[in-house]
């Protein structure tokens, strides 16, 4: 299913949207150019992540309870406590709208 994120220019390099979509929530990020989107949620401790920090070169976001880092692209836990990946999305542009699909 398909979740409106926003018009494409707002959301330039180095910034995020938070979405509700059902039964989660979804930050949507552009990381240098790259739509990229995963699930708000630690897979450590299911804590928000976007209530962290974020590197928009590197393409990191940070938990803020324990600090493990994830690759906002592919959702990859980068370090500990946290070794799971977090679930990802795609993400696309259609009329002039970011949408993002969590089907």
């Amino acid at each position: 299913m398909d979740y409106e994120v926003c018009p494409v220019d707002e959301l330039p390099p180095g910034t995020m949207r938070l979405v509700p979509a059902g039964s989660i929530t979804v930050g949507v990020y552009n990381v240098n150019g790259t739509l990229c989107a995963l699930e708000d949620r630690c897979s450590h401790d299911d804590g928000p992540l976007v209530e962290g920090d974020w590197e928009p070169d590197a393409g990191v976001v940070v938990c803020p309870r324990h600090g493990s880092r994830f690759d906002i692209c592919s959702g990859k836990a980068l370090t500990l406590p946290a070794y799971v990946p977090v679930d990802t999305f795609p993400v696309r542009v259609e009329d002039g709208v970011v949408l993002v699909d969590v089907s």
